[in-house]
Protein backbone atom coordinates (compact mmCIF):
# COMPACT_ATOMS: atom_id res chain seq x y z
CA UNK A 1 0.00 0.00 0.00
CA UNK A 2 2.99 2.05 -0.12
CA UNK A 3 2.21 3.02 -3.65
CA UNK A 4 -1.05 3.55 -4.07
CA UNK A 5 -2.27 5.01 -7.35
CA UNK A 6 -5.72 5.48 -8.05
CA UNK A 7 -7.96 7.36 -10.85
CA UNK A 8 -11.51 8.78 -11.40
CA UNK A 9 -12.23 8.45 -15.44
CA UNK A 10 -15.42 9.54 -16.37
CA UNK A 11 -16.94 10.39 -19.87
CA UNK A 12 -17.92 14.22 -20.30
CA UNK A 13 -20.87 12.61 -21.55
CA UNK A 14 -23.22 14.23 -19.07
CA UNK A 15 -22.84 15.40 -15.23
CA UNK A 16 -21.11 14.60 -12.55
CA UNK A 17 -24.24 11.66 -11.38
CA UNK A 18 -24.51 9.55 -7.98
CA UNK A 19 -22.58 6.34 -9.37
CA UNK A 20 -19.70 8.57 -11.11
CA UNK A 21 -19.68 10.05 -7.71
CA UNK A 22 -19.68 7.82 -5.64
CA UNK A 23 -16.75 6.07 -7.81
CA UNK A 24 -14.74 9.19 -7.18
CA UNK A 25 -15.24 9.23 -3.99
CA UNK A 26 -14.34 5.37 -3.33
CA UNK A 27 -11.19 6.10 -4.63
CA UNK A 28 -10.62 9.44 -3.07
CA UNK A 29 -11.04 7.88 0.23
CA UNK A 30 -8.58 4.61 -0.89
CA UNK A 31 -5.94 7.41 -1.59
CA UNK A 32 -6.47 9.57 1.42
CA UNK A 33 -6.34 6.28 3.93
CA UNK A 34 -3.14 5.35 2.57
CA UNK A 35 -1.29 8.63 1.66
CA UNK A 36 -1.50 7.67 -2.15
CA UNK A 37 -2.26 9.31 -5.50
CA UNK A 38 -5.67 10.18 -6.59
CA UNK A 39 -5.93 11.20 -10.43
CA UNK A 40 -8.72 12.61 -12.38
CA UNK A 41 -8.64 11.78 -16.09
CA UNK A 42 -11.38 12.38 -18.47
CA UNK A 43 -12.13 10.06 -21.00
CA UNK A 44 -13.34 12.35 -23.93
CA UNK A 45 -12.51 10.31 -27.02
CA UNK A 46 -16.42 10.05 -27.97
CA UNK A 47 -16.25 13.06 -30.12
CA UNK A 48 -19.98 13.65 -30.38
CA UNK A 49 -21.03 13.33 -27.10
CA UNK A 50 -18.50 15.17 -25.30
CA UNK A 51 -18.56 18.57 -24.32
CA UNK A 52 -16.17 20.99 -22.37
CA UNK A 53 -19.41 22.07 -20.66
CA UNK A 54 -19.95 18.36 -19.29
CA UNK A 55 -15.80 18.76 -18.25
CA UNK A 56 -16.55 21.28 -16.57
CA UNK A 57 -20.08 19.90 -14.78
CA UNK A 58 -17.49 17.23 -13.70
CA UNK A 59 -14.87 19.17 -12.20
CA UNK A 60 -17.86 21.63 -10.64
CA UNK A 61 -19.20 18.18 -8.89
CA UNK A 62 -16.02 17.49 -7.35
CA UNK A 63 -14.87 20.28 -6.25
CA UNK A 64 -18.30 20.95 -4.12
CA UNK A 65 -18.00 17.28 -2.87
CA UNK A 66 -14.52 18.29 -1.82
CA UNK A 67 -12.61 15.74 -3.67
CA UNK A 68 -9.25 17.17 -4.67
CA UNK A 69 -7.01 15.31 -6.71
CA UNK A 70 -3.40 15.04 -7.14
CA UNK A 71 -2.92 14.73 -10.80
CA UNK A 72 -4.60 15.71 -13.66
CA UNK A 73 -7.07 16.55 -15.16
CA UNK A 74 -5.72 14.51 -18.04
CA UNK A 75 -7.38 14.54 -21.85
CA UNK A 76 -7.75 11.58 -23.65
CA UNK A 77 -8.39 13.33 -26.47
CA UNK A 78 -4.60 15.16 -25.74
CA UNK A 79 -2.98 11.44 -25.81
CA UNK A 80 -4.50 9.71 -29.34
CA UNK A 81 -0.67 9.36 -30.65
CA UNK A 82 0.04 7.30 -27.92
CA UNK A 83 -2.72 5.38 -28.60
CA UNK A 84 -2.58 4.61 -31.69
CA UNK A 85 1.41 3.99 -31.70
CA UNK A 86 0.36 1.68 -29.13
CA UNK A 87 -1.84 -0.38 -31.13
CA UNK A 88 0.40 -0.65 -33.69
CA UNK A 89 2.63 -2.24 -31.35
CA UNK A 90 -0.01 -4.88 -30.77
CA UNK A 91 0.14 -5.07 -34.75
CA UNK A 92 3.79 -5.71 -34.80
CA UNK A 93 4.21 -8.31 -32.17
CA UNK A 94 1.22 -10.24 -33.59
CA UNK A 95 -1.72 -9.73 -31.17
CA UNK A 96 -3.80 -7.46 -33.34
CA UNK A 97 -4.67 -7.11 -37.03
CA UNK A 98 -5.97 -4.85 -39.44
CA UNK A 99 -10.31 -5.18 -39.94
CA UNK A 100 -10.71 -3.87 -43.12
CA UNK A 101 -14.81 -4.61 -42.45
CA UNK A 102 -17.45 -2.18 -43.19
CA UNK A 103 -18.53 -1.11 -39.30
CA UNK A 104 -22.27 -0.37 -40.53
CA UNK A 105 -22.57 -4.24 -41.86
CA UNK A 106 -20.98 -5.37 -38.88
CA UNK A 107 -23.21 -3.09 -36.72
CA UNK A 108 -26.56 -4.36 -38.60
CA UNK A 109 -25.67 -8.07 -38.30
CA UNK A 110 -25.44 -7.37 -34.54
CA UNK A 111 -28.96 -5.92 -34.85
CA UNK A 112 -30.52 -8.80 -36.13
CA UNK A 113 -28.82 -11.38 -34.05
CA UNK A 114 -30.17 -8.80 -31.00
CA UNK A 115 -33.61 -8.81 -33.08
CA UNK A 116 -34.07 -12.28 -33.17
CA UNK A 117 -32.22 -12.75 -29.53
CA UNK A 118 -29.37 -14.84 -30.12
CA UNK A 119 -25.43 -13.87 -29.81
CA UNK A 120 -23.31 -12.77 -31.98
CA UNK A 121 -19.72 -12.06 -32.65
CA UNK A 122 -17.51 -11.05 -34.99
CA UNK A 123 -16.34 -13.76 -37.14
CA UNK A 124 -12.68 -12.76 -37.65
CA UNK A 125 -12.74 -12.76 -41.22
CA UNK A 126 -10.29 -10.17 -41.40
CA UNK A 127 -7.85 -12.28 -38.69
CA UNK A 128 -7.61 -15.04 -41.46
CA UNK A 129 -6.58 -12.57 -44.50
CA UNK A 130 -3.42 -13.45 -45.77
CA UNK A 131 -0.42 -10.62 -45.22
CA UNK A 132 -0.43 -9.96 -49.21
CA UNK A 133 -3.92 -9.33 -49.24
CA UNK A 134 -3.61 -6.88 -46.01
CA UNK A 135 -0.94 -5.24 -47.61
CA UNK A 136 -2.96 -5.04 -50.91
CA UNK A 137 -5.47 -3.40 -49.39
CA UNK A 138 -3.68 -0.56 -47.20
CA UNK A 139 -1.96 0.30 -50.71
CA UNK A 140 -5.28 1.01 -51.96
CA UNK A 141 -6.29 2.82 -49.30
CA UNK A 142 -9.14 0.44 -47.83
CA UNK A 143 -10.30 2.09 -44.10
CA UNK A 144 -9.16 -0.12 -41.43
CA UNK A 145 -9.23 -0.48 -37.90
CA UNK A 146 -7.37 -2.38 -35.30
CA UNK A 147 -8.79 -5.46 -33.61
CA UNK A 148 -7.20 -7.57 -30.72
CA UNK A 149 -6.05 -11.13 -31.74
CA UNK A 150 -8.26 -12.95 -28.68
CA UNK A 151 -6.44 -16.84 -28.18
CA UNK A 152 -8.83 -19.16 -29.67
CA UNK A 153 -8.52 -21.60 -26.64
CA UNK A 154 -8.12 -21.37 -23.01
CA UNK A 155 -9.66 -19.40 -20.40
CA UNK A 156 -8.71 -15.81 -18.82
CA UNK A 157 -9.06 -15.73 -15.14
CA UNK A 158 -8.64 -12.43 -12.37
CA UNK A 159 -9.21 -12.08 -9.31
CA UNK A 160 -11.71 -9.11 -8.17
CA UNK A 161 -11.33 -7.55 -4.40
CA UNK A 162 -15.29 -7.81 -4.41
CA UNK A 163 -16.51 -10.47 -6.42
CA UNK A 164 -13.72 -13.21 -6.02
CA UNK A 165 -12.04 -15.48 -8.71
CA UNK A 166 -13.46 -14.59 -12.17
CA UNK A 167 -13.05 -16.68 -14.91
CA UNK A 168 -14.30 -16.23 -19.00
CA UNK A 169 -13.79 -18.48 -21.50
CA UNK A 170 -11.72 -16.95 -24.30
CA UNK A 171 -14.10 -18.43 -27.20
CA UNK A 172 -16.81 -16.31 -25.81
CA UNK A 173 -15.01 -12.86 -25.79
CA UNK A 174 -14.58 -11.70 -29.54
CA UNK A 175 -11.75 -9.95 -31.26
CA UNK A 176 -12.66 -6.96 -30.13
CA UNK A 177 -11.84 -3.21 -31.55
CA UNK A 178 -8.62 -1.43 -30.45
CA UNK A 179 -8.41 1.51 -32.63
CA UNK A 180 -11.11 2.61 -34.53
CA UNK A 181 -10.60 3.60 -38.74
CA UNK A 182 -11.32 6.93 -37.80
CA UNK A 183 -7.74 6.65 -35.58
CA UNK A 184 -9.45 7.05 -32.50
CA UNK A 185 -9.27 3.98 -29.51
CA UNK A 186 -12.42 2.49 -28.10
CA UNK A 187 -12.31 2.69 -24.27
CA UNK A 188 -10.58 -0.87 -23.41
CA UNK A 189 -7.23 0.61 -24.96
CA UNK A 190 -6.97 3.93 -24.24
CA UNK A 191 -7.91 2.47 -20.52
CA UNK A 192 -5.69 -0.20 -20.76
CA UNK A 193 -2.61 2.04 -21.65
CA UNK A 194 -3.70 5.38 -19.56
CA UNK A 195 -3.61 3.27 -16.39
CA UNK A 196 -0.52 1.05 -17.05
CA UNK A 197 1.03 4.60 -17.73
CA UNK A 198 0.08 6.60 -15.22
CA UNK A 199 1.09 4.00 -12.76
CA UNK A 200 -2.13 2.98 -11.73
CA UNK A 201 -2.24 0.19 -8.68
CA UNK A 202 -6.00 -0.27 -7.95
CA UNK A 203 -8.56 0.19 -10.31
CA UNK A 204 -12.33 0.62 -8.08
CA UNK A 205 -14.83 1.00 -10.08
CA UNK A 206 -18.79 0.29 -10.97
CA UNK A 207 -19.85 -3.66 -11.11
CA UNK A 208 -20.86 -2.41 -14.87
CA UNK A 209 -17.17 -2.70 -16.11
CA UNK A 210 -17.03 -6.21 -14.35
CA UNK A 211 -17.58 -7.56 -18.17
CA UNK A 212 -14.79 -5.49 -19.80
CA UNK A 213 -12.21 -6.34 -17.48
CA UNK A 214 -11.60 -10.11 -19.48
CA UNK A 215 -10.71 -7.66 -22.64
CA UNK A 216 -8.65 -5.87 -20.88
CA UNK A 217 -6.69 -8.34 -18.88
CA UNK A 218 -5.51 -9.97 -22.02
CA UNK A 219 -4.42 -6.28 -23.38
CA UNK A 220 -2.19 -6.29 -20.34
CA UNK A 221 -0.62 -9.63 -20.80
CA UNK A 222 -0.15 -8.83 -24.90
CA UNK A 223 1.72 -6.19 -23.73
CA UNK A 224 3.80 -7.71 -20.80
CA UNK A 225 2.19 -5.62 -18.23
CA UNK A 226 1.15 -6.57 -14.69
CA UNK A 227 -2.92 -5.86 -13.99
CA UNK A 228 -3.80 -3.56 -11.41
CA UNK A 229 -5.50 -4.52 -8.49
CA UNK A 230 -9.75 -4.35 -9.32
CA UNK A 231 -11.95 -3.63 -7.28
CA UNK A 232 -15.79 -3.60 -8.42
CA UNK A 233 -18.83 -1.84 -6.59
CA UNK A 234 -21.62 -3.15 -6.61
CA UNK A 235 -24.31 -1.27 -8.51
CA UNK A 236 -26.98 1.65 -6.86
CA UNK A 237 -30.60 0.46 -7.40
CA UNK A 238 -33.57 2.86 -7.01
CA UNK A 239 -36.23 1.60 -4.46
CA UNK A 240 -38.06 -0.42 -7.01
CA UNK A 241 -34.69 -2.13 -7.36
CA UNK A 242 -34.28 -0.88 -11.15
CA UNK A 243 -31.47 0.80 -12.38
CA UNK A 244 -31.06 3.93 -10.96
CA UNK A 245 -32.57 6.78 -12.99
CA UNK A 246 -33.95 10.77 -12.69
CA UNK A 247 -37.43 9.18 -11.11
CA UNK A 248 -35.38 7.98 -8.50
CA UNK A 249 -33.77 11.34 -7.59
CA UNK A 250 -30.71 10.35 -9.18
CA UNK A 251 -29.55 14.26 -10.57
CA UNK A 252 -26.40 15.92 -10.70
CA UNK A 253 -24.66 16.11 -7.31
CA UNK A 254 -24.66 20.07 -7.99
CA UNK A 255 -28.46 19.90 -7.98
CA UNK A 256 -28.05 18.60 -4.10
CA UNK A 257 -25.72 21.47 -4.10
CA UNK A 258 -28.52 23.32 -5.41
CA UNK A 259 -31.12 21.86 -2.56
CA UNK A 260 -28.82 22.61 0.18
CA UNK A 261 -26.69 19.67 1.02
CA UNK A 262 -23.72 19.58 2.99
CA UNK A 263 -20.95 17.99 0.95
CA UNK A 264 -19.94 16.57 4.01
CA UNK A 265 -23.36 14.83 4.75
CA UNK A 266 -23.20 13.46 1.25
CA UNK A 267 -19.79 12.37 1.11
CA UNK A 268 -21.15 10.51 4.38
CA UNK A 269 -24.29 9.39 2.33
CA UNK A 270 -22.30 8.25 -0.64
CA UNK A 271 -20.09 6.28 1.34
CA UNK A 272 -22.57 3.84 2.58
CA UNK A 273 -24.09 2.97 -1.19
CA UNK A 274 -22.25 -0.10 -1.21
CA UNK A 275 -19.70 0.10 1.80
CA UNK A 276 -20.13 -0.31 5.74
CA UNK A 277 -17.64 0.63 7.69
CA UNK A 278 -18.26 -2.71 9.71
CA UNK A 279 -20.54 -1.71 12.21
CA UNK A 280 -23.91 -1.15 10.94
CA UNK A 281 -25.16 0.76 13.91
CA UNK A 282 -23.14 3.61 12.74
CA UNK A 283 -24.09 5.73 9.86
CA UNK A 284 -23.23 9.27 10.85
CA UNK A 285 -19.92 9.46 9.86
CA UNK A 286 -17.35 12.45 9.29
CA UNK A 287 -15.19 12.39 6.26
CA UNK A 288 -12.23 11.96 9.24
CA UNK A 289 -13.92 8.81 9.98
CA UNK A 290 -14.78 7.58 6.54
CA UNK A 291 -10.79 7.75 5.85
CA UNK A 292 -9.41 5.96 8.39
CA UNK A 293 -12.83 3.44 7.99
CA UNK A 294 -12.30 2.69 4.29
CA UNK A 295 -11.18 -0.55 3.34
CA UNK A 296 -11.64 -2.70 -0.47
CA UNK A 297 -13.51 -5.66 2.35
CA UNK A 298 -16.33 -3.54 3.13
CA UNK A 299 -17.34 -3.23 -0.27
CA UNK A 300 -20.47 -5.47 -0.53
CA UNK A 301 -21.69 -7.64 -3.51
CA UNK A 302 -25.11 -6.58 -2.84
CA UNK A 303 -26.38 -3.90 -5.06
CA UNK A 304 -27.13 -0.42 -3.21
CA UNK A 305 -30.57 1.37 -2.79
CA UNK A 306 -30.78 4.46 -3.20
CA UNK A 307 -33.05 6.42 -0.82
CA UNK A 308 -34.07 10.45 -1.38
CA UNK A 309 -35.20 10.44 2.51
CA UNK A 310 -32.34 8.85 3.65
CA UNK A 311 -30.00 10.98 2.18
CA UNK A 312 -32.16 14.22 3.38
CA UNK A 313 -32.65 12.40 6.92
CA UNK A 314 -28.49 12.09 6.94
CA UNK A 315 -28.07 15.56 5.80
CA UNK A 316 -30.19 16.99 8.72
CA UNK A 317 -28.29 14.49 11.16
CA UNK A 318 -24.77 16.24 9.86
CA UNK A 319 -26.15 20.01 10.26
CA UNK A 320 -27.34 19.22 14.06
CA UNK A 321 -23.72 17.75 14.52
CA UNK A 322 -21.98 20.85 12.97
CA UNK A 323 -21.22 23.89 14.91
CA UNK A 324 -22.53 27.24 14.13
CA UNK A 325 -18.37 28.18 13.22
CA UNK A 326 -18.45 25.51 11.23
CA UNK A 327 -21.81 26.18 9.51
CA UNK A 328 -21.32 29.92 9.02
CA UNK A 329 -19.45 29.58 5.66
CA UNK A 330 -22.23 27.85 4.08
CA UNK A 331 -25.27 29.55 5.96
CA UNK A 332 -23.49 32.58 4.56
CA UNK A 333 -23.09 31.44 0.79
CA UNK A 334 -27.52 30.82 1.06
CA UNK A 335 -27.91 34.37 2.47
CA UNK A 336 -25.74 35.82 -0.21
CA UNK A 337 -27.53 33.82 -2.95
CA UNK A 338 -31.15 35.68 -1.63
CA UNK A 339 -29.65 39.06 -0.93
CA UNK A 340 -30.07 38.27 3.11
CA UNK A 341 -26.48 38.53 3.84
CA UNK A 342 -25.10 41.81 5.77
CA UNK A 343 -21.54 42.21 6.08
CA UNK A 344 -22.43 42.69 9.99
CA UNK A 345 -23.21 39.38 10.30
CA UNK A 346 -19.66 38.68 9.89
CA UNK A 347 -18.40 40.89 12.28
CA UNK A 348 -19.67 43.39 14.76
CA UNK A 349 -23.15 40.95 15.09
CA UNK A 350 -21.33 37.29 14.27
CA UNK A 351 -22.23 36.41 17.95
CA UNK A 352 -25.46 36.67 17.48
CA UNK A 353 -25.25 35.18 14.26
CA UNK A 354 -24.31 32.34 15.34
CA UNK A 355 -26.81 32.15 17.70
CA UNK A 356 -29.69 32.14 15.20
CA UNK A 357 -27.79 28.95 12.84
CA UNK A 358 -27.71 27.31 16.23
CA UNK A 359 -31.44 27.73 16.68
CA UNK A 360 -31.93 27.14 13.10
CA UNK A 361 -29.69 24.04 12.56
CA UNK A 362 -32.33 22.04 15.36
CA UNK A 363 -35.17 21.83 12.94
CA UNK A 364 -33.25 22.15 9.73
CA UNK A 365 -33.25 19.40 6.78
CA UNK A 366 -31.12 21.50 4.40
CA UNK A 367 -29.31 24.57 4.11
CA UNK A 368 -32.00 26.09 2.03
CA UNK A 369 -34.22 25.71 5.47
CA UNK A 370 -31.73 28.83 6.50
CA UNK A 371 -32.96 31.06 3.89
CA UNK A 372 -36.95 29.94 4.02
CA UNK A 373 -37.97 29.59 8.22
CA UNK A 374 -34.76 31.87 8.79
CA UNK A 375 -35.74 34.54 6.64
CA UNK A 376 -37.88 36.23 9.57
CA UNK A 377 -34.40 36.75 11.32
CA UNK A 378 -32.33 38.16 8.93
CA UNK A 379 -35.19 40.50 6.95
CA UNK A 380 -38.78 41.76 7.71
CA UNK A 381 -40.06 40.84 4.35
CA UNK A 382 -41.27 37.20 4.92
CA UNK A 383 -44.11 35.50 4.22
CA UNK A 384 -47.34 35.20 6.35
CA UNK A 385 -48.36 31.31 6.51
CA UNK A 386 -52.30 32.12 5.79
CA UNK A 387 -53.50 28.28 7.58
CA UNK A 388 -51.31 29.96 11.11
CA UNK A 389 -52.49 33.45 10.70
CA UNK A 390 -56.58 31.85 10.37
CA UNK A 391 -55.48 29.30 13.50
CA UNK A 392 -53.62 31.96 15.75
CA UNK A 393 -54.44 35.18 14.91
CA UNK A 394 -58.05 35.44 14.29
CA UNK A 395 -60.12 32.78 15.89
CA UNK A 396 -59.77 34.40 19.14
CA UNK A 397 -60.89 38.32 19.43
CA UNK A 398 -58.60 39.35 21.97
CA UNK A 399 -55.75 38.15 20.26
CA UNK A 400 -55.21 41.91 19.04
CA UNK A 401 -55.02 43.31 22.41
CA UNK A 402 -52.76 40.81 23.84
CA UNK A 403 -50.12 41.55 20.92
CA UNK A 404 -50.43 45.22 21.57
CA UNK A 405 -50.02 44.92 25.53
CA UNK A 406 -47.49 42.17 24.85
CA UNK A 407 -45.78 45.30 22.78
CA UNK A 408 -45.70 47.44 25.28
CA UNK A 409 -44.37 45.76 28.19
CA UNK A 410 -41.60 44.22 25.70
CA UNK A 411 -40.95 47.95 25.07
CA UNK A 412 -40.31 48.55 28.57
CA UNK A 413 -38.68 45.40 29.77
CA UNK A 414 -34.82 45.20 31.14
CA UNK A 415 -33.19 43.01 30.32
CA UNK A 416 -34.63 41.54 27.28
CA UNK A 417 -34.07 37.73 27.59
CA UNK A 418 -35.52 34.21 28.07
CA UNK A 419 -36.16 34.57 31.50
CA UNK A 420 -37.70 38.16 31.36
CA UNK A 421 -39.83 37.62 27.98
CA UNK A 422 -41.21 34.41 29.56
CA UNK A 423 -42.05 35.80 32.79
CA UNK A 424 -43.40 38.82 31.08
CA UNK A 425 -45.45 36.61 28.59
CA UNK A 426 -46.96 33.99 30.95
CA UNK A 427 -48.13 36.61 33.76
CA UNK A 428 -49.82 39.07 31.17
CA UNK A 429 -51.62 35.46 30.15
CA UNK A 430 -52.66 34.99 33.82
CA UNK A 431 -53.74 38.96 34.19
CA UNK A 432 -55.86 38.30 31.35
CA UNK A 433 -57.26 35.03 32.60
CA UNK A 434 -56.02 32.87 29.13
CA UNK A 435 -54.01 30.10 28.40
CA UNK A 436 -50.46 31.13 27.51
CA UNK A 437 -50.63 28.76 24.44
CA UNK A 438 -52.75 31.18 23.06
CA UNK A 439 -50.36 34.17 23.47
CA UNK A 440 -47.31 32.30 22.32
CA UNK A 441 -48.94 30.55 19.56
CA UNK A 442 -50.21 34.01 18.04
CA UNK A 443 -47.05 35.98 18.91
CA UNK A 444 -45.08 33.21 16.95
CA UNK A 445 -47.37 33.76 13.82
CA UNK A 446 -47.20 37.42 14.33
CA UNK A 447 -43.33 37.29 14.35
CA UNK A 448 -42.37 34.71 11.94
CA UNK A 449 -45.11 34.51 10.19
CA UNK A 450 -45.52 30.44 10.86
CA UNK A 451 -47.30 28.01 13.16
CA UNK A 452 -44.11 25.85 13.90
CA UNK A 453 -41.15 27.45 14.56
CA UNK A 454 -38.09 26.55 18.08
CA UNK A 455 -38.53 27.22 21.18
CA UNK A 456 -40.87 30.77 21.43
CA UNK A 457 -38.69 32.92 24.06
CA UNK A 458 -36.05 31.63 21.93
CA UNK A 459 -37.15 33.05 18.54
CA UNK A 460 -38.22 36.49 21.00
CA UNK A 461 -35.25 37.00 21.79
CA UNK A 462 -33.31 36.10 18.50
CA UNK A 463 -35.60 38.84 16.52
CA UNK A 464 -34.40 41.19 18.64
CA UNK A 465 -36.59 43.71 21.40
CA UNK A 466 -36.84 46.44 18.72
CA UNK A 467 -38.65 44.24 15.67
CA UNK A 468 -40.41 42.25 18.02
CA UNK A 469 -42.11 45.10 19.23
CA UNK A 470 -42.77 46.50 15.74
CA UNK A 471 -44.33 43.54 14.44
CA UNK A 472 -46.29 42.22 17.19
CA UNK A 473 -47.83 46.13 16.88
CA UNK A 474 -48.09 45.81 12.79
CA UNK A 475 -49.91 42.64 12.76
CA UNK A 476 -52.02 43.52 15.71
CA UNK A 477 -53.21 46.34 13.24
CA UNK A 478 -54.40 44.08 10.82
CA UNK A 479 -56.80 42.68 13.60
CA UNK A 480 -60.48 43.09 14.20
CA UNK A 481 -61.75 43.59 18.26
Amino acid sequence: MSHVRVRFAPSPTGYLHIGGARTALFNWLFARKYGGTFILRIEDTDVERSSPEMIEGIIEGLRWLGLDWDEGPYLQSERLALYRARAEELVASGWAYYCFCDPEELAAKRQRALAEKRTWKYEGTCRRLSAGEVARRIAAGHPRAIRFKVPEEGVTRFTDRVYGEIEVRNESIEDFVLLRSDGYPTYHLSVVVDDADMRISHIIRGADHLSNTPKQVLLYRAFGWEPPVFAHAPLILGPDRQRLSKRHGAMSVTAYRDMGFLPEAMRNFLALLGWSPGDPSREILRTRELIELFSLEGISRANAIFNFEKALWMNAEHLRAMSAAELFPFVRAELEKEGLWREEYGQERREWFLRVVDLLKVRARTLRDFVTSGRPYFSDDFPMDPEAVQKNLRTNSAVKGLLLELADRFERLEPFDLQTTERVLRGLAEERGVKAGVIINAARTALTGSAVTPGIFDVIVAIGRERAVRRLRQVAATLSE
